[in-house]
């Protein structure tokens, strides 16, 4: 099963408003064919104040951010687990989903009326919880208490550079968001530099050793894997360079039974 975040919660709460923020934020580059992708699927950059920093020090031809999966689940309704709404379909949905982020309703707003008739964020919670009960889905969930979305999304709009002209600061509701989910997924970051070209920062579940790494990188890395370069992110940052980091005795060597840590920076040698 892939990582993915599924957004769920009542009809009318803001789900899509979420999901079109997030869906703002993607990333079009080459590995990640967004054409393809059918449209309730949205793979989104993980904020990265490190790949920034270690970009604007290397100056590489491309930069490529870690990614993250969110699906749109449409609403579910009471007794949605007795087929109720179309239910069953948007329960089997959910099951593909590693973690769930509830968006709970707060705002009001006369012109979107709420399903139950009335604002109730504990409810309709509690609506949800007995849902996934019943249809024994038991999968973390974080809660995202949706007070108005609309700023966000218009934020999310923005380019970088309007972003600082308007001195709106990097972190946004969403970027925290998704530093959420990446935590609560138990993962960790690691990058690579390829010759100056390309620098890219890598998921990776908590735990893998080396070779997972590598073939996350390529399927060839792992069988060809020889040993690694490894470097913290920010020890590379501070000195500047690769070879002034050997120079100086940060840059150990790595063999196949390595436990990759967060924040690590590996060079593959095979």
């Amino acid at each position: 099963m892939s990582l993915s975040i599924g957004i769920i919660g009542l009809p009318n709460v803001g789900k899509s408003t979420l999901f079109k923020a997030l869906t703002k934020k993607q990333v079009e580059i080459a590995n990640y064919p967004f054409t393809t992708i059918e449209p309730n699927v949205a793979i989104v950059p993980v904020p990265d104040e490190n790949l920034e920093k270690l970009s604007a020090v290397l100056k590489p031809e491309k930069i490529t951010p870690a990614t993250i999966e969110f699906i749109d689940i449409a609403g579910l309704v009471k007794e949605a687990h007795l087929g109720k709404g179309l239910g069953n379909k948007f329960l089997a949905k959910i099951r593909e989903a590693s973690i769930l982020v509830e968006v709970v309703r707060v705002f009001k707003d006369s012109n979107v009326p709420h399903v139950e008739n009335f604002i109730d964020p504990e409810r309709d919670i509690k609506i949800i919880e007995e849902e996934l009960k019943e249809a024994e889905i038991d999968k973390p969930i974080i809660y995202f208490f949706n007070t108005d979305l609309k700023d966000e999304l218009e934020i999310s709009e923005l380019s970088e550079e309007e972003k600082k002209d308007l001195g709106l600061k990097n972190s946004s509701l969403l970027d925290d968001l998704i530093k959420n989910c990446y935590q609560t997924l138990d993962l960790i970051t690691f990058y690579t530099i390829k010759g100056g070209k390309e620098t890219r920062a890598t998921k990776l579940k908590r735990g893998e050793n080396i070779l997972v790494a590598a073939e996350k990188i390529h399927s060839d890395f792992k069988e060809k894997f020889i040993r690694a370069e490894v470097i913290n992110v920010k020890d590379l940052i501070e000195v500047g360079s690769w070879l002034k980091a050997r120079e100086k005795g940060l840059v150990r060597t790595e063999g196949r039974d390595y436990i990759v840590r967060d924040n690590d920076v590996i060079e593959f040698k095979i």
